[in-house]
């Protein structure tokens, strides 16, 4: 998804990695990407596409959906490429890129801190790199605090904000209910449509004239 930023008229793409596999859209050439010197964001597409919202998941996936038969380091993301990505990278895609997205005097005081046990119990190599083990091993369970510019959000399993729990009564109260008329007009449309979007698609990719970025598969 190509996106350019109003203020800096620089091309960026944001990379929904999770929505990509579910849509059956194929594997971003990131490594392309990074080759040209384009830069990526990471992105977790809206929830009716990707089901979760969880940052961490997302960037375990863009690490490993990425890696190709082989040794070498270069033609895969390294850890450090995939955390620029969904911090500074993501913050450029944004209006806000000037004060958000890395850690630095003047910039907005937005926090995530994960429980070290969480990532090094019952054991942690100590020749571990930090970055390595929160992208192969952080999980939402073990977030302990999420703070946005400087004000607490999220602390040791509540928000600090919203009544989680009577958040999603309601919502799941709001949602018990028939489809209106519309609503079922909609789905009818998404019905009839998908047989001319198959057509349109329908030889969309040549195997013998795409080459793929990427080789997935190993010799046999």
């Amino acid at each position: 998804m190509p996106i350019v930023n109003a203020r800096q008229r620089d091309p960026l793409i944001c990379h929904n990695c999770s929505s990509n596999f579910r849509l059956r859209s194929g594997v971003a050439p990131l490594n392309a990407f990074a080759a040209r010197g384009i830069d990526t964001a990471i992105g977790l597409d809206e929830a009716g596409i990707n089901d979760d919202r969880d940052m961490l998941q997302e960037m375990r996936m863009v690490l490993r959906a990425h890696r190709i038969p082989g040794m070498e380091d270069a033609d895969v993301p390294s850890p450090g490429q995939v955390l620029r990505m969904a911090t500074s990278g993501g913050a450029a895609t944004t209006p806000y890129g000037s004060h958000i997205g890395t850690l630095a005097v003047g910039k907005a005081a937005d926090l995530v801190l994960i429980d070290w046990d969480k990532l090094a119990y019952p054991y942690l190599d100590p020749e571990t790199p930090v970055l390595d083990a929160v992208l192969q091993r952080a999980k939402t369970d073990g977030v302990d605090l999420v703070m946005v510019a400087g004000e607490i959000v999220y602390e040791g399993g509540r928000f600090t904000r919203v009544d989680r729990d009577a958040a999603l009564r309601e919502l799941h109260a709001s949602l018990q209910h028939a489809l209106d008329p519309n609503e079922v007009e909609r789905r009818g449309l998404s019905k009839a449509l998908l047989p001319h979007v198959r057509r349109f698609y329908a030889g969309y990719f040549d195997p013998e004239a795409h080459q793929p970025y990427y080789r997935p598969s190993s010799r046999v």
